[in-house]
């Protein structure tokens, strides 16, 4: 990236939201970080603000406050949550919360910031999704939202194309953040097992991630839109096999 760009991440206080933010800051961008928490580290290039943005007003409000306080070139929606459950124990209030989460909360974020991309002729917007969107045992509501998330992101892409937005999805997975050891006991012999089954022989860090992310954000990618990038150790070519 070249000129001194300003990217809102939501999420950015953990996992791979606070690994991208912490990257782009080391490259002298801003970072407006918005989610539950604010993140534990600070620096003059990071602005952060909370909010649950699985709540439509107070997601709507945050989204005006910080597209009024900065100009936001790069929005990266990374804030998600996994619910899991069996089929049996599924609730459709999960899915309610989750596509809130995983599709309402960057709409109403991107609608926020999308004047000002478009009056500069520049924007960026990037969400992180899910190898699960393609299906997993326990993910009714969250693979139906991230495979949601595939779908609005090529209508958006091709919606702004014309005023040099692009739009993309990151899809990661395995990575070992929270949201996994929230699920596989850290160091587990679960765990061993899940990385021996991924092709490239390892699970996913979150700089795999945020490297990911950082090249659909360039701005030498305005030709490249509308498209879903699998971070996922080839695991979208063979499946996990069993956990």
């Amino acid at each position: 990236m070249n000129a001194i760009r300003t990217t809102l991440v939501t999420g950015g206080n953990s996992g791979i939201g606070e690994a991208l933010a912490k990257r782009l800051v080391e490259k002298g961008q801003r970072v407006v970080s918005v989610g539950l928490e604010k993140p534990a580290w600070t620096h003059d290039l990071l602005a952060a603000y909370c909010a649950d943005l699985t709540d439509i007003e107070q997601t709507r409000a945050i989204a005006q406050e910080i597209c009024r306080d900065h100009v936001i070139d790069c929005l990266v929606h990374n804030a998600g949550i996994i619910l899991p459950n069996l089929l049996q124990d599924a609730k459709p209030e999960d899915i309610l919360t989750l596509a809130q989460l995983h599709l309402g909360a960057p709409m109403l974020l991107t609608q926020a910031a999308m004047a000002g991309m478009r009056a500069r002729r520049f924007g960026r917007v990037v969400f992180v999704s899910s190898r699960a969107a393609m299906g997993a045992p326990t993910r009714s509501a969250y693979s139906a939202t991230k495979a949601g998330v595939h779908g609005m992101a090529r209508t958006w892409a091709l919606e702004l194309a014309a005023d040099g937005i692009t739009v993309n999805v990151v899809a990661p997975g395995p990575i070992l953040t929270e949201n996994f050891w929230g699920i596989i006991p850290k160091g587990s012999e679960q765990q061993e097992r899940m990385a021996r089954n991924v092709p490239v022989g390892r699970l996913g860090s979150r700089e795999d991630v945020a490297h990911a992310i950082e090249f659909f954000l360039d701005e030498r990618s305005d030709f490249v839109t509308g498209q879903v990038l699998y971070v996922c150790g080839g695991t979208s070519l063979v499946g996990l096999g069993p956990s």
